[in-house]
């Protein structure tokens, strides 16, 4: 069966990834703001990895705002400030705070990898596992490598098995 798209088709194909890269940048400039704080109240190690996550978002910023007007949009500017879901007080608290922001940029692309143009769902899907790979930067242990099933018991060797070969 050929599907045949209209004129009209294409264009509300179009707006609809417009509106999907805009949801990205505003996750985009809500995490630079969120990064930008964290990287004032951090140091050491845990601060060069908040400054290389807030240079790669700057530079999704900057690409996102590019594929918006290329296609006839209206970038979404940054809002003046952002509600966090808590301060980060200490260092433990803005690893986690970074993992909940990549969380939520991962959320945002997410929806632009539906979009029309295989380009842009070939944008999303990196733009997604870099967030999640950055995520798992600022966690303190490395996940279970099939999340949600249950651990394996460590199989059993008795000293008879090794000591008699069998």
């Amino acid at each position: 069966m050929s599907v045949v798209r209209t004129a009209r088709d294409r264009t509300a194909g179009t707006a609809g990834d417009v509106e999907k890269l805009r949801k990205a940048l505003a996750a985009e400039h809500a995490a630079l703001f969120a990064y930008g704080l964290l990287g004032a109240r951090t140091s050491g190690s845990l601060r060069d990895k908040v400054s290389a996550a807030f240079d790669a978002h700057r530079a999704r910023r900057d690409q996102l705002r590019s594929y918006i007007t290329t296609r006839g949009g209206k970038p979404a500017e940054p809002d003046a400030s952002y509600m966090l879901p808590f301060f980060p007080s200490d260092a433990t608290l803005a690893a986690k705070l970074a993992v909940h922001l990549e969380t939520g940029v991962t959320a945002a692309y997410l929806e632009l990898a539906a979009a029309e143009e295989a380009a842009l769902r070939r944008y999303a899907a990196l733009a997604m596992q870099e967030a999640v790979a950055r995520s798992y930067s600022f966690r303190p242990a490395q996940p279970a490598a099939f999340p949600g099933m249950p651990v394996a018991a460590a199989p059993s060797v008795s000293p008879s098995a090794v000591q008699g070969g069998g």
